[in-house]
């Protein structure tokens, strides 16, 4: 897939990853006047305490994290095949034989594309606030394709680690479709069978397992290449997400955001059904909630759950996974610090950036999780996880003396003194 069509993708997801968290319940409103203020503490205690707030962090904590290693795994693969290729074209420039150049997998955000994404994604959220009713069916149709490869990369390695004994690795022709090992088709097989059942009975659990490869396929993927374009692209973020939260009702005389996130979409089975004349023969199937949320219901409370957008796991995420490359890449390169800043001591010098940016993400997350069950309201989640792993991570960065060189060029190798000089 090209740069520009990954970029495109890159910010349809961020538009139709809802970032918002919210929490319902069967009330839906506030709690009650009546209540004593050591009952209400008790409620609110108990309510961030809920299985559905604690999974939702949870898993979106884990997600970030398997996505960040998951992507510096590819890489590492992709430069230890660059390394074998260019040990080849040794041997091939004494016989003459092309070298085949590595594809490279990765879509890289510059700074146009970090300023123009949160104007794109607001397009797109009016896009689907507008006409939703008419292009539901395209919704779901494009949702679904897209979910069914970001899920089948999320399986990959657990089918990898099922069909490794009975395989060879070896990859099978499908002609101008590509070449693909067992496990891929494995792995894609078992994805298209989960979307299906999706589509069939439109359970949360599936549209989450959906969600969450979705998640970790962007963070794989995309690559923000300087904290420099990674601060312009969450603060540009932060602010789409408050105005379309906070401030989109006052124009639009409802919140375009939880709208958008919580309409569900007619199932295609049942529009094609009514088209041929099927409604007698096939049984009502059920609309479809997107999976541009996770979503999870709470074990005590029954109609309780609690829901988070896509964009508040993938935004943070593209920032730790950016962190953990700065941190692998200093660890394998010997990269000093400012020669002029005393060296850290203390735990602090044991800290890395990504230790420290996912402590900063979960305080925000549980921030968020506070404001929400305080305000009975849905919040909007990076108000509270931008500042909660930005400022932390530029703070780090100008103690240790690298926020110059993650500003603008992390990864380029800069030449030691003597070596100039010899």
């Amino acid at each position: 897939m090209s740069h520009s069509a990954l970029n495109g993708a890159a910010a349809a997801a961020a538009a139709a990853a809802a970032g918002v968290l919210i929490d319902s319940g069967s009330g839906g409103g506030s709690s009650s006047s009546t209540n004593t203020g050591g009952s209400s503490v008790f409620q609110t205690a108990t309510g961030i305490m809920d299985s559905s707030r604690v999974s939702t962090c949870l898993i979106s904590m884990l997600l970030i994290v398997y996505g960040s290693f998951r992507s510096l795994n590819i890489e590492q693969e992709a430069r230890e095949r660059e390394q074998k290729k260019r040990n080849e074209s040794m041997t091939n420039l004494i016989t003459g034989e092309p070298v085949e150049q590595e594809p490279n997998k990765f879509a890289t955000l510059d700074t146009m594309h970090a300023l123009c994404l949160p104007l794109g994604a607001s397009i797109s959220l009016l896009i689907m606030f507008f006409f939703f009713d008419s292009m539901q069916l395209l919704f779901a149709v494009c949702t679904a394709i897209i979910a069914t490869v970001a899920l089948a990369f999320l399986l990959l390695p657990m089918c990898q680690y099922i069909i490794r004994p009975c395989t060879d690795g070896n990859r099978i022709s499908f002609g101008i479709c590509g070449r693909f090992t067992a496990a891929e088709l494995f792995s894609f097989t078992l994805s298209v069978s989960i979307v299906c059942i999706w589509v069939l009975t439109g359970h949360w659990l599936l549209m989450d397992a959906m969600g969450m490869g979705l998640c970790v396929a962007f963070i794989a993927f995309v690559r923000l290449p300087s904290l420099k374009v990674s601060t312009l692209l969450l603060t540009g973020l932060l602010i789409y997400d408050v105005f379309w939260v906070f401030f989109s009702s006052y124009i639009f005389s409802t919140n375009v955001m939880v709208k958008v996130a919580t309409r569900p979409a007619e199932n295609p089975v049942g529009i094609v059904a009514r088209k041929f004349n099927l409604g007698n023969m096939v049984k009502e199937p059920p609309k479809l909630n997107l999976p541009g949320k996770l979503v999870f219901p709470s074990i005590h409370n029954s109609g309780h759950f609690s829901m988070l957008g896509l964009g508040d796991i993938v935004m943070p995420g593209l920032l730790l996974c950016f962190v953990l490359r700065y941190d692998a890449y200093k660890k394998s390169q010997g990269v000093t610090t400012d020669p002029t800043l005393p060296p850290p001591r203390g735990v602090g010098s044991k800290l890395t950036y990504f230790h420290c940016s996912l402590l900063g993400y979960f305080l925000g997350l549980l921030t968020a999780t506070v404001s929400s069950e305080v305000f009975k309201a849905a919040q909007p989640a990076l108000l509270y996880l931008v500042p909660f792993t930005l400022l932390p991570l530029l703070t780090m960065a100008y103690l240790k003396g690298d926020l110059r060189r993650m500003w603008s060029e992390p990864f380029i190798t800069q030449q030691s003194s003597k070596q100039l000089e010899v």
